[in-house]
This record gives structure tokens, C-alpha cells and sequence, in this order.
């Protein structure tokens, strides 16, 4: 599993994810990128909705300071 305060996290397929309502939805990707930001339209699976776009609560590790 890879994480990245600024998209999906990514993991090794395939798998099986058990949604709040009970469905499931089956991946059998060798890597499968699952949405944290809740943009995407084929949620729980990232749809790259995140890029271009900035979370609020602060800037992004490593570039404070950065010109």
C-alpha cells in the first residue's frame, strides 16, 4: 500500500472492497488507486478528480518556502 497526503492510495490488486451499504466493488488491477478526497465519480476507485486541486488546511509537504 503507498500512501500520499495528496491523492489516492494506491494497492496491490486485485481487490474486493466492501462498501458502507453493504456492495461490493471488484478490482482485478495489478495496482488499484482508491479515492481519498471523495471527488471521484467512480468512487471508492480515484478518477484523478484530485489533481489541479487543493485540499484546504495547509500547503503541501516540502514546498512551504519554495519560490
Amino acid at each position: 500500500m503507498v500512501l500520499d497526503p495528496e491523492g489516492p492510495v494506491l494497492v496491490e490488486g486485485p481487490v474486493e472492497i466492501v462498501l458502507e451499504d453493504g456492495s461490493t466493488v471488484f478490482s482485478d488491477r495489478f495496482m488499484v488507486a482508491l479515492c481519498t478526497c471523495r471527488r471521484s465519480r467512480r468512487y471508492p476507485l480515484c478518477d484523478t478528480s484530485h489533481r489541479g486541486k487543493k485540499r484546504s488546511g495547509g500547503s503541501a509537504p516540502g514546498k512551504a518556502g519554495e519560490e
